[in-house]
């Protein structure tokens, strides 16, 4: 069993749920139960998007909500653990104990003790290191610190002195900013200051994997989070920058999360056209092309989107051409991580093609043809099959005798040149 015990697969295999285990409004076996003032008992999952609509009644009995706290009702909770473990032969999975979602008085204590700057290092840590544990439990609790201004608080906290050299402080207050969803008026205090764009950009090359990753992290998060074109250009331009941020995909293969925020600020920095030169000098094409297979689906979309955009200007083209694996390994991408990737994957093909003789053979030799032919007839978007049908076009003349009429792919179908 995976993700909620619904009651269609528990039916199936012949388990009988009992009816008080059930959330009144899921029908669902309730995971995290807990009482409201009129002393029905809901899985928290169900009540709470009923009370954050508005809702001020009880959904069972009607009778008006006194308020909005829900209590954990732990004997109810430990009773319906027990019965999973009693039916796991039934392929019934123990639901775990949830964590509690973080008390606002607490958080705001804690926010408190991390901003006294009066006060000493180490208790000023230690609320930190608490609130970045509330963080990381939950959605629901990042919500939670967000809302009680943390983000201005972390920010002077991170950004106390960016002269000096950082500290675990400054450590922990970049970890939990980089798990917070930042607003446009908290990017464009950090775009807008060149000071604070370096000590970034500076972080990028910290001994500590975990320093990159969240200093990548806010990078991107800045760059995203402004409209201004101008403050975009100015993160784009620091000096150092595309290299900190190649250097996390090149030095940490093995690390995802690392890989992931290299991935995203590379796209976000190239997003900006007159500093994408910068990027190539970097080496961010040798490295993305290199990276593409280790990555998640959602941030190879990224990667291959940012190899198209470093195809547009002359020195990136260049760069993927010279790159043995650039042609064969987006040759493979067609149609195997998502529609946007095939699309972006066919636009930088069509790029490489157009300018590099050699391109042509090498993406002719690992099937470019017959991938192009399945794109154009699948369901995948009409401005991925225009490349598609350009790419085609352009290779014409360098396909194999072979490459469809003996193709097993065509063996008992008729093809459509869509040209």
């Amino acid at each position: 069993m995976r993700g909620a015990l619904s009651l269609e697969p528990l039916d199936m295999v012949g388990v009988q749920i009992p009816h008080h285990f059930r959330c009144p409004i899921s029908l669902e076996l309730m995971r995290d139960p807990v009482t409201v003032s009129t002393g029905q008992t809901y899985d928290r999952s169900s009540i709470e998007p009923w009370i954050a609509a508005g809702n001020t009644t009880c959904p069972v009995t009607r009778a008006p909500l006194l308020d909005s706290a829900l209590i954990p009702n732990h004997t109810l909770r430990r009773l319906i653990q027990s019965w999973c473990v009693a039916n796991r032969h039934s392929g019934v999975e123990r639901i775990p104990t949830p964590k509690q979602p973080a008390d606002p008085s607490r958080v705001r204590a804690l926010l408190s003790q991390a901003a006294s700057s009066s006060s000493a290092a180490a208790p000023r840590l230690s609320a930190l290191r608490r609130l970045r544990g509330l963080a990381r439990d939950s959605d629901k609790n990042r919500a939670l610190i967000a809302s009680l201004d943390a983000r201005p608080l972390l920010m002077d906290v991170l950004f106390a002195d960016t002269r000096s050299e950082s500290s675990e402080l400054v450590h922990e207050s970049l970890a939990l900013l980089a798990m917070l969803q930042l607003a446009e008026p908290e990017c464009a205090a950090v775009a807008s200051d060149p000071d604070r764009v370096a000590y970034l950009t500076g972080l990028l090359f910290h001994p500590c994997v975990e320093v990159r990753i969240n200093a990548a992290a806010l990078i991107e998060a800045a760059v995203a989070g402004v409209r201004s074109p101008e403050l975009r250009a100015r993160v784009s331009g620091a000096g150092g920058i595309f290299e900190g941020v190649v250097g996390l995909l090149q030095d940490c293969a093995g690390c995802p999360r690392a890989l992931k925020a290299g991935a995203r600020a590379a796209f976000a920095l190239c997003l900006v056209k007159p500093t994408r030169h910068r990027a190539v000098a970097a080496g961010a094409a040798a490295a993305l092309v290199d990276r593409l297979g280790d990555l998640e689906r959602g941030d190879a979309e990224r990667a291959l989107a940012t190899i198209e955009l470093l195809c547009r200007v002359p020195e990136g083209c260049a760069a993927l051409a010279d790159h043995a694996l650039s042609a064969p390994l987006l040759v493979r991408m067609i149609l195997k991580v998502s529609d946007r990737a095939t699309e972006y994957a066919a636009g930088a093909l069509l790029a490489l093609c157009s300018a590099s003789e050699q391109c042509r053979r090498e993406a002719v030799a690992a099937g470019v043809v017959t991938q192009l032919l399945l794109l154009v007839q699948s369901d995948c978007m009409e401005r991925a099959k225009r490349k598609a049908q350009l790419l085609l076009k352009l290779l014409r003349d360098s396909w194999p005798e072979d490459s469809i009429g003996n193709s097993d792919d065509y063996a008992c179908s008729e093809v459509v040149v869509p040209f």
